[in-house]
């Protein structure tokens, strides 16, 4: 007996044993109906082309780094400031040309209190992406005595040179990404890079030293879908750039993320890990900056070519019904156990839209799913209760055309 299948493609149903079908079930001809509906299951597959080489997809091979990366005499967090502004850019512009009807909203706001400012960019319900944000906040202020005790309680280091009882002030730019593609076999990813400095009170960043800084941030991937040879290239790019300044980055910041990004209440990784650091100090400020230089940059190289690969797979309404329910463990995640999203949400005046963007647009929770055993889904859900080493076999680039 031969097995049937049932895929939407285009918004049209599609039986293995009877063709092409409609939504009510006959084979009558096309009409030319609903085909840009994008209310209909998978129907945005229809418009998308093979995209051409991504912008930036390269950084190593650039000619001349940009002025801020070679400006010594800047005070670091104007030339972090400055960093993470051409990130910024650099990651809009790659992933618009995979969808070019589609463009980020660009929202540029400042704190009620002017002690600080940001750049939202934002896309929703894109035929590529159903929500993609590449956030840039450059704030400063006074640490409340809750994110004082919070940075002391999680590093001895810090809280020896940080007083309980004094009253310091912070500053801090970074940037903070969240991809959430419409397809469900195009991964979710998520890249955080920011300096923290902290000063005592009423100090002069551009003349006083602080008395604490550091770096943190990384990368990680979160298919709804495993892919090993996407999972390899993912963790085979950012061990590349980590290599270049240090072998031992990547095997410690990889451990590192499969500790952090775990949803402990449901004994799984949010997804297949990544790098992951943070209070970095390890080197000079110098060094530190080159690597976090070539680690943001890495992500476009290491992300933008997944979603190139996967985002006109045809799809199912049981395939897109899975992607929710991951969304919905990744939702969990962010709201629990996120160190970023908690301090955000403690900082006095805090944009609470730029916080939440991290939250995928739709989401689902069915009480007691379980998938089948031996299944694609089932294989997802094994992959992410244990952690694998993904840079055994290291995948070559996937090709936007396969």
């Amino acid at each position: 007996m031969q097995a049937t299948a049932t895929w939407y493609i285009y918004g049209l149903c599609v039986d293995s044993a009877k063709g092409l079908l409609f939504h009510d079930g006959s084979s009558k001809e096309h009409e030319g109906k609903g085909i840009k509906d994008r209310g209909m299951l998978g129907a945005e597959i229809a418009n998308l082309k093979a995209p051409g080489p991504i912008p930036y997809g390269d950084y190593e091979s650039e000619v001349d780094k940009p002025t801020y990366y070679k400006d010594h005499k800047q005070p670091m967090h104007l030339r972090m400031e400055a960093f993470v502004l051409d990130l910024q850019d650099r990651l809009v512009t790659a992933l618009e040309s995979l969808d070019p009807s589609s463009k980020f909203v660009r929202d540029r706001w400042d704190r009620d209190d002017g002690k600080g400012y940001g750049i939202s960019c934002v896309m929703q319900d894109g035929s590529v992406f159903e929500k993609a944000g590449v956030n840039v906040s450059v704030i400063h202020g006074t640490l409340t005595q809750g994110q004082l005790k919070s940075m002391r309680d999680r590093n001895p280091q810090t809280a020896s040179k940080l007083s309980a009882s004094e009253e310091y002030d912070f500053r801090v730019a970074g940037i903070s990404v969240v991809v959430h593609p419409r397809n469900p076999h195009a991964p979710t990813a998520h890249k955080n890079y920011r300096r923290f400095e902290v000063y005592r009170k009423n100090a002069d960043p551009l003349k006083d030293s602080p008395v604490l800084a550091w770096f943190g941030g990384g990368a990680d991937l979160t298919p709804a879908y495993l892919y090993d040879d996407d999972v390899r290239h993912f963790h085979g790019t950012l061990k590349r750039a980590c290599d270049v300044h240090d072998p031992a980055y990547y095997p410690r910041f990889k451990e590192w993320c499969d500790r952090y990004f775990t949803n402990k209440h449901r004994n799984e990784t949010r997804g297949v890990g990544g790098i992951f650091f943070d209070d970095l100090e390890d080197k000079a400020p110098e060094a530190l900056f080159r690597f976090v230089y070539d680690a943001g940059n890495a992500f476009i190289k290491a992300y933008v070519p997944l979603v190139a690969r996967r985002m006109r797979t045809p799809y199912t309404q049981e395939q897109r019904n899975w992607q929710l329910i991951r969304r919905g463990h990744y939702a969990e995640f962010n709201l629990v156990y996120d160190r970023g999203t908690k301090f955000g949400l403690m900082t006095p005046g805090a944009r609470i839209e730029s916080i939440l963007m991290s939250l995928p647009l739709t989401a689902r929770w069915e009480y007691m799913n379980m998938p089948v055993p031996g299944s694609p889904e089932d294989r997802l859900l094994q992959c992410v209760r244990t952690t694998h080493d993904w840079t055994a076999q290291t995948a070559p680039a996937p090709s936007p055309a396969e």
